[in-house]
């Protein structure tokens, strides 16, 4: 059965989900690499994998030139951008609090261009829903956020994130509304080429790819690889495919409280009653966005 034809509901549980491990893999990765050199071997990884899977089904690795030069801004943007300045904004010291209720401004800025950029007004309802849903990432941070002495560049980078997400998020939904986008696979191989290439430049004069090869990065890079950057980014593409993009962002106020969790599991953190409280604020918001879960019109990949 393809992926494509499964129930909506079911790939946002299964996004959700792989998505916000990739936060936990991160975490687990940094203390054996930084930042870009992470990342780096993460795209180096998954480029060589998907090379594999491509020549091992004869498809062609060629894009036209304009399509080619789209697919890999967009896999720049939302691979190596997002998650390099988030992650760099907690290593400049902003608290993980404050970086969570910025990237959650996302959905908002989704909603708010979305009719501009795609025609696909967000109605009055999913405005509610985009507030409630704000409403229970605050109160799932509120409890563990503390203001520290960090510049304001420091803060700016989970903003610069946001802006990276929402701007491939809306170029993506503008392309498949246009025309039937590449393979699934395709697709991912030349964004990941393009992200590895973007962050060989820093990993390599800013960080000298310096790395502590253990069996723990291995399998942290493994995960990641499979899970999240081939599993969940091909889902949230798939659910591009099928829902408006303010739908799709609407998925990424589940961040903070289903981290925390995972966090719990992986790291033994505490989970508060806050958390708790604002999972259930969230799943409010989100289904004021989203219900009914409607499949809209849209071109399926082959």
């Amino acid at each position: 059965m393809k992926l494509q034809s499964l129930p909506v509901l079911l790939l946002i549980v299964a996004f959700v989900l792989l998505w916000n491990s990739g936060f936990i893999g991160a975490e687990a990765g940094l203390p054996y690499a930084e930042t870009f050199t992470l990342f780096f071997w993460r795209y180096g990884a998954l480029t060589l994998l998907l090379l594999v899977i491509l020549k091992l089904r004869g498809s062609s690795l060629s894009l036209p030139p304009r399509q080619a030069a789209m697919t890999s801004m967009i896999g720049i943007l939302s691979h190596g951008v997002w998650l390099s300045f988030a992650l760099l904004a907690i290593a400049e010291g902003v608290p993980a609090g404050i970086v969570a209720l910025v990237v959650a401004l996302q959905p908002l800025m989704t909603g708010a261009l979305s009719g501009p950029v795609t025609g696909e007004v967000t109605s009055p309802r999913q405005w509610i829903g985009l507030a409630v849903g704000f409403a229970g990432v605050v109160l799932a941070v509120s409890a563990r956020l503390r203001v520290d002495d960090v510049s304001l560049i420091g803060y700016l980078l989970p903003f610069v994130s946001v802006v990276a997400i929402t701007i491939a998020s809306l170029i993506k939904r503008r392309q498949v509304m246009a025309q039937r986008p590449p393979p699934l696979d395709l697709e991912l191989f030349w964004q990941s080429l393009a992200t590895m290439i973007a962050l060989a430049i820093p990993a390599v004069l800013l960080e000298g790819l310096e790395t502590d090869w253990t069996l723990p990065l291995i399998g942290t890079l493994a995960w990641m690889v499979v899970a999240v950057s081939l599993a969940a980014y091909g889902l949230m593409w798939i659910l591009i495919d099928r829902l408006d993009a303010t739908r799709v962002a609407s998925l990424f106020y589940f961040g903070p409280p289903v981290t925390m969790v995972m966090a719990w599991l992986a790291f033994g953190d505490s989970i508060l009653l806050s958390d708790l409280g604002g999972f259930a604020v969230v799943l409010v918001g989100v289904a004021l966005v989203n219900l009914p879960l409607r499949r809209l019109k849209g071109p399926f990949r082959s």
